[in-house]
């Protein structure tokens, strides 16, 4: 399993949400197998975003995809504040507690 984690902030988390699901099919159609939002608990302004594929290749090209595409328009992306941070990481361990 590889995550793309990407992390930016926002300005305001609803307008960020619409934008997110309108990017649904775009999703699939890159391999997402799921994903996960999170918040820091102290700033609403910042988002972390964890997205699964199957491949390192595939969580590449839509991180391309991403920067091209999406964070390069302000329609695209209206409630991004800054520059997103991407990383792709490889699951080298997992388990319960």
């Amino acid at each position: 399993m590889v995550t793309l984690r990407i992390e930016h902030a926002i300005h305001d988390y609803g307008e960020w949400q619409h934008a997110f699901d309108r990017f649904a099919d775009a999703r699939a159609k890159a391999g997402v197998l799921r994903f996960a939002i999170r918040q820091p608990v102290d700033d609403p302004a910042f988002l972390s975003l964890d997205l699964e594929f199957d491949t390192a290749g595939r969580a590449e090209a839509f991180a391309r995809f991403l920067h091209a595409n999406v964070w390069s328009s302000p329609e695209a992306s209206p409630a991004l504040a800054g520059k997103p941070r991407t990383q792709v990481l490889d699951l080298r361990r997992g388990g319960e507690a």
